[in-house]
């Protein structure tokens, strides 16, 4: 019940450099949904290709839901789930890196103060929770599949929502966002109104290659650099720099014959990455899988390879804090 293309990845292999790299994999999922199972396993054999992973974040995708609560707790469920697969990994049975070392869940924000009860619900079933996304991913389009939580537009602007996100400084507890490039401005206005909450930007702020946006690659990079300039001035934000090979991307990874080659990413993606770095710097900016979502696209040894390339100039501590300290430091592991 694994990912079905596997043979598809394995038309291109290439051997990993360096390898001694430390790395922290900020975001990745764990399922088991009817089509296809990515549980410890899964993700055990994609880490162990060849990088040095010591440890890892996981970040909510409504798995493992508890149906015996209300609905409001129910995403309680998937922090338990996980924290048993963090359990299995800390054993030392399944290897020397830590999965799920630390934990971000699902919290309904538009709750507003009654979110409380959840988030503390949240902390409660794993000392490893570390904070809550909700997807607030909109786009009038047709073309452009709305996030799995149901936003609606101008979500991040809602008083009943930003009442709700009043609660997570206070537990210190952290934001991961994740939404469409026209949504930036949304992101900067609630960091502005929330300078004590960590909020990270997951996947670049999802730059869209689709629908409206098919064809128009060089005049979307420079609407998202204009807004990520200005986002870049917020210093409660920080950015993963990762989830760009999706099909909302417009790259198309998926549909070649053959899969990328870790050059080809970097030359392809790689204006995004380096702009990220630039505009944050190397302490506010951590390299993400977003695994098994990108796997459609690349492998996890071929993903890492096109960030090591592309920074392979950087110095020795750009790099740790790049691959590993910075996601360390933020989700406190």
């Amino acid at each position: 019940m694994g990912y079905q293309n596997q043979a598809w990845l394995d038309q291109w292999r290439e051997p990993v450099i360096e390898p001694d790299q430390l790395i922290c994999d900020p975001h990745h999922h764990l399922w088991d949904h009817i089509t296809h199972r990515y549980l410890l396993d899964e993700f055990k054999q994609d880490i162990d290709s060849g990088h040095r992973v010591v440890s890892t974040v996981f970040v909510e995708c409504a798995s493992m839901y508890n149906v015996d609560t209300a609905a409001a707790l129910a995403p309680v469920g998937e922090t338990e789930f996980v924290n048993g697969v963090a359990a299995m990994s800390a054993s030392g049975a399944y290897g020397t890196e830590r999965i799920a070392a630390g934990i971000v869940g699902f919290a309904d924000l538009m709750l507003g103060r009654k979110v409380a009860a959840v988030l503390d619900a949240h902390m409660g079933a794993s000392r490893r929770f570390r904070g809550i996304r909700h997807t607030t991913g909109w786009h009038e389009s047709q073309s452009v599949r709305n996030a799995h939580s149901n936003p609606v537009a101008g979500q991040m602007s809602d008083s009943t929502f930003r009442v709700g996100f009043a609660e997570l400084a206070p537990r210190g507890l952290s934001f991961d966002a994740w939404f469409y490039h026209p949504q930036l401005k949304e992101l900067i206005d609630l960091a502005d109104a929330f300078p004590n909450t960590q909020i990270i930007l997951d996947h670049f702020g999802g730059p869209l290659g689709i629908g409206p946006y098919e064809g128009k690659a060089a005049e979307v990079f420079q609407v998202w650099r204009r807004d990520m300039m200005h986002l870049a001035k917020r210093p409660n934000v920080a950015v993963k720099l990762g989830g760009l090979v999706m099909p909302i991307n417009g790259f198309g990874f998926h549909k070649r014959r053959k899969p990328p080659t870790s050059d080809e990413l970097k030359a392809l993606t790689g204006d995004y990455y380096r702009c990220a770095i630039e505009q944050f710097g190397p302490e506010r900016c951590m390299f993400e899988s977003n695994f098994p979502v990108d796997r459609q696209s690349c492998s996890y040894l071929v993903l890492w390879n096109s960030f090591k390339k592309l920074v392979k100039d950087a110095s020795p501590a750009e790099k740790n804090l790049l691959f590993h300290d910075t996601a360390a430091r933020i989700y406190r592991l």
